[in-house]
């Protein structure tokens, strides 16, 4: 692992109109956080969550990405770890696994 991994959850408080009965944006982040620190635990990462509707305004990139979802090309919640996407709409858990392990993390025993 070179450096801590940096995860983005992209959402708002309204469910997307094809999200219903899926937990809300907020709920992801904080059950992918969960999550994350039970699988692996004592090794460091970020994770932060980004409204789609009141982006960074120093930050061009969240900007990016939250306009793209606003456009309809992502669904939300979208999951990034760094620049990869590794689940949107109704993000796997397997799949954000993988890509942590891809950077060198390992799952707890």
């Amino acid at each position: 692992m070179t450096k801590p991994a940096e995860l983005f959850v992209y959402g708002a408080d309204v469910l997307c109109p094809s999200c219903v009965n899926l937990p809300s944006s907020k709920e992801t982040y904080e059950w992918l956080e969960a999550a994350l620190k039970r699988k692996y635990p004592d090794q460091p990462f970020s994770i932060t969550y980004i409204d789609i509707h009141h982006p960074p305004a120093h930050d061009q990139k969240k900007q990016e990405i939250s306009q793209k979802i606003l456009n309809d090309e992502y669904f939300y919640p979208l999951v990034l770890i760094g620049d990869q996407v590794v689940g949107e709409g109704n993000p796997k858990l397997k799949d954000v696994y993988k890509e942590m392990e891809t950077q060198g993390y390992q799952p707890a025993i």
